[in-house]
């Protein structure tokens, strides 16, 4: 009897087509299998589980901190504020105050529906957390400008 694990590493290597120097060197040379392409898929992996960890009560992210330990480059960061998962970060925290702030229009009636589950007090926390994501990309951002560091003052 054959094993699975003997059987599908060949499968795989005949599947890419070819032996597995040519495919090593295929998968080396791919941009997306770059180092920074990982980087930047595990960085947007962590912000969409913040984001839904938000929504369930849960703070987990300290975006500044994170990007600091991760030695984030400033075009990775700059990349993440034009990204989508920034605009839809941004659209969220929108609608969120608009549900705080309520209103008896149907604009404010079909957010009432979307997030009617979570009490105002939570949506409020929420939406700071989600703002305070942004507002670490953008502080992280202008702190990784070239040139002299700002002093801080006593």
């Amino acid at each position: 009897m054959v094993s699975l694990g003997m059987v599908l590493p060949s499968l795989k290597l005949s599947l890419m087509g070819g032996n597995l120097v040519d495919v090593m060197k295929r998968l080396n040379t791919s941009k997306k299998t770059s180092w920074s392409k990982m980087r930047d898929e595990e960085t947007y992996y962590d912000v969409e589980k913040a984001i839904e960890l938000a929504f369930e009560g849960k703070f987990v992210i300290d975006f500044y901190q994170y990007l600091k330990v991760k030695k984030i480059l400033k075009s990775e960061v700059d990349e993440f504020i034009e990204s989508s998962t920034a605009s839809e970060i941004s659209d969220v925290v929108l609608e969120l105050e608009e549900y705080i702030k309520g209103g008896d229009d149907n604009e404010h009636k079909i957010i009432r529906e979307g997030y009617h589950h979570i009490p105002k007090p939570q949506a409020r926390k929420i939406k700071n957390y989600l703002y305070k994501i942004l507002e670490d990309a953008w502080r992280y951002s202008r702190d990784k400008k070239p040139g002299r560091k700002r002093k801080t003052s006593k």
